[in-house]
């Protein structure tokens, strides 16, 4: 027998909060290797600069697990959710910044990791790749394809 269909504000409900699982897991990995850094020995051969772009990836990271949480705490505390339409707008927006966020903790965590291996301008060069990829999959790809499709 088949289960029956959730009403479609459900459904896309739980699809972004299934969304959220995933981009809360690669956000608090990321935010794991960066809490413990600074109590390791090579933390301290870091140079000053690495330092400043130390505490911008971790600032970043920790206000992507923020603004990605938000939606999942917002949801329980609101149980049973009345406005559906309401709730998921809020929700994209948070997400999106929370996204934004992790986007930038990734390109920067590329420069932290690469400038502690090599001198110059390297990290800077892993840094921009790392841009180019995150603004191309993550930002430009699904927005081009709804424009495509003729969304907003």
């Amino acid at each position: 027998m088949a289960e029956p269909k959730a009403p479609q504000g459900d459904a896309d409900l739980s699809d972004m909060l299934q969304e959220l699982r995933v981009l809360q897991q690669g956000a608090q990995v990321l935010t794991a290797f960066l809490v413990i850094l600074p109590f390791t020995e090579a933390f301290e051969q870091l140079g000053p600069v690495q330092h400043w772009v130390f505490l911008a990836t971790f600032l970043s990271s920790l206000a992507s697990l923020v603004f990605l949480s938000a939606p999942a705490a917002n949801h329980r505390l609101q149980r049973p959710v009345t406005d559906k339409e309401g709730f998921k707008a809020t929700a994209t927006r948070t997400i999106l910044i929370g996204v934004a966020f992790e986007s930038l903790a990734w390109v920067l965590v590329a420069d932290l990791v690469v400038s502690a291996v090599f001198d110059g301008p390297i990290s800077l060069v892993a840094a921009g790749l790392t841009a180019l990829l995150v603004l191309a999959l993550w930002w430009l790809m699904p927005l081009l394809s709804r424009r495509a499709r003729g969304q907003r």
